[in-house]
């Protein structure tokens, strides 16, 4: 067995901060009020790490690379048919990448409905006037009635597979996104994930370009 250094420092970083920014949409809007302010607050914290990703899919870490985990039909239907589909057995496996774009792509629809939704009571997308009533109202029907139902869902799935791994498996998924680091037998030595100061200091300035995208995004409900 080989240690294998596979989630950068930012990757994990972004995981850990989404788990708390979707625990804290899902406090806020479920309680209401005056927490409707801290719910967009967590919002466009999601709507940050999301943009974050994105561009960490392309040119972060090796492991957390798009190209290097998201399966092509062929190599899925491999995989599920037990050939491996070259799964180094580090990283997502295919249906793991399937999961994590699933959670990507439902978590983007249910901001992107979050900025132009209005409950008429405590809450205002800020991109509201840019969309008809129509737009508006449809949005906020998604977001409230069947997107977060959609989130709790794909959560629930993820720590169902998780206890699956743990119990079924033995082995433990969530070490692996606190220290970094994951166990292969993989015959050759797997290379590992750039994890240094260079690497950090690339995605610091990623997130602060996402961050200062978002309150752009959100400051032209101001105008």
């Amino acid at each position: 067995m080989q240690k294998v250094r596979v989630w950068d420092l930012p990757t994990r970083l972004f995981h850990w901060l989404l788990v708390l920014a979707v625990l804290g949409l899902f406090v806020t809007g479920s309680l209401g009020g005056n927490l409707m302010v801290w719910h967009m607050r967590f919002g466009y914290a999601v709507f940050t790490l999301i943009l974050f990703r994105l561009g960490w899919g392309i040119f972060g870490g090796r492991w957390s690379r798009f190209l290097q985990f998201v399966p092509s039909p062929v190599g899925l239907l491999k995989y599920l048919k037990g050939a491996g589909s070259g799964y180094a057995g580090v990283g997502h496996n295919p249906l793991g990448a399937l999961s994590v774009l699933a959670l990507l792509g439902v978590l983007s629809l249910q901001v992107g409905t979050g900025l132009i939704s209005d409950d008429e009571i405590a809450f205002t997308g800020p991109l509201v006037r840019f969309v008809s009533a129509d737009a508006t109202s449809q949005a906020t029907s998604y977001h409230t009635e069947v997107g977060k139902f959609l989130v709790l869902g794909l959560v629930g799935l993820h720590l169902a597979a998780m206890a699956f791994y743990k119990l079924v498996r033995k082995k433990a998924l969530i070490p692996a996104m606190v220290h970094g680091d994951q166990l292969s037998g993989a015959p050759d030595p797997l290379p590992p994930a750039a994890d240094n100061t260079s690497t950090r200091l690339l995605a610091a300035c990623w997130l602060a370009v996402c961050a200062a995208g978002v309150y752009w995004v959100v400051s032209l409900g101001a105008g």
